[in-house]
């Protein structure tokens, strides 16, 4: 059928594919020795799936130099120091590393369910694009488990296929979409403020944080396939430098299409060791719901890779500064 996969043929990894039109499973890969022939495999299987699951990557907790190492063979590497606003300091020594977990800055405990930062990161909990809100948009992201609940604690990650998405849309809308040059303006504090609407409620997006602008429909190189450039990060649509009319509905109108349940796979933690690599070129994703919250550790860590293809930037200026969020972090007013 349209946009099934067609398997490639691997020779030093196994792959066991998760939905009929992305994702898969793959085993057989120790990331501290990876030959340039299964990184070259690797590569395909990301063009062909999107989404891929790597199970017994022999990493530990005391790896991050190894996945640092083998993140940068797909490109220059993302950090975090513009994030780390009022003098905090990283909880890992390397600044490529993201720390993607629920622990204090010292690791020692969980945060608190009702702090700054745990509010913050409910954003990730809706449907995103890693890096829309930079002026670089971000290729591949890859998160690792370094320590996990318990299996009834954990919650699935979840992931949502762009390129099908695209290739199903409602006519009228495809019609619509092609005969215009559709801009989206992406903010980070746009999709925090859905995320924790009341505790961000006095933080005013549109004059307080910079937004960066993708195109709405792009080709994904990698596969030679059209998809959609959406999510919850997204502000509203503008074209010719304004926004459109009606920019809102449409926002949400091609989000839901995006994100129906016919789109999504789940993918669960197996154990400490599991990496996760995705292509925010062509996938949505989210964090899985958990009704454990502030109750167990969860150490995930993720490097982030700049895109290089020719839509990299959008329409931003390459000299553009880039801000950290942190900058514009505003509790709700007392009431």
């Amino acid at each position: 059928m349209p946009g099934t996969i067609e398997t490639p043929a691997f020779k030093t990894i196994d792959v066991k594919e998760l939905h009929p039109t992305f994702a898969a499973e793959v085993t057989g890969v120790d990331f501290r020795d990876v030959s340039e022939e299964q990184f070259a495999e690797i590569v395909a299987a990301m063009a062909k799936y999107g989404v891929c699951v790597f199970r017994n990557t022999g990493l530990t907790d005391e790896d991050d130099e190894a996945h640092v190492a083998f993140s940068r063979r797909f490109g220059e590497l993302d950090n975090i120091r513009r994030y780390l606003g009022g003098g905090r300091q990283p909880r890992r020594p390397l600044y490529e590393i993201f720390d993607a977990g629920n622990l204090t800055e010292d690791g020692t405990d969980v945060l608190a369910p009702d702090s700054p930062r745990a509010h913050s990161n409910r954003g990730n909990g809706l449907w995103h694009v890693d890096s829309s809100f930079n002026p670089r948009r971000a290729s591949f992201s890859l998160l690792r488990a370094c320590a996990l609940p318990p299996a009834r604690a954990r919650g699935p990650l979840r992931r949502r296929q762009r390129r099908a998405a695209f290739a199903e849309l409602p006519e009228d809308l495809r019609r619509e979409l092609l005969a215009h040059e559709y801009v989206g303006a992406h903010s980070m504090a746009h999709s925090r403020k859905l995320g924790s609407p009341d505790f961000f409620r006095d933080m005013d997006v549109l004059t307080n944080v910079p937004m960066y602008r993708h195109q709405i429909v792009q080709l994904h190189e990698p596969s030679g396939r059209m998809n959609l450039y959406v999510g919850t990060h997204m502000h509203h649509i503008e074209e010719g430098g304004a926004e459109i009319p009606d920019s809102w509905a449409l926002v949400q109108k091609l989000n839901a299409h995006a994100t129906q349940e016919k789109y999504q796979t789940s993918v669960a933690w197996h154990g400490v060791g599991d990496m996760v690599i995705w292509d925010n070129r062509c996938v949505l994703h989210r964090a899985g719901g958990n009704a454990f919250e502030g109750r167990f550790k969860r150490d995930l860590r993720r490097t982030t890779v700049h895109d290089d293809s020719p839509t990299a930037w959008g329409v931003n200026d390459e000299k553009s500064v880039w801000p950290g969020f942190n900058t514009f972090v505003q509790p709700k007013a007392a009431a």
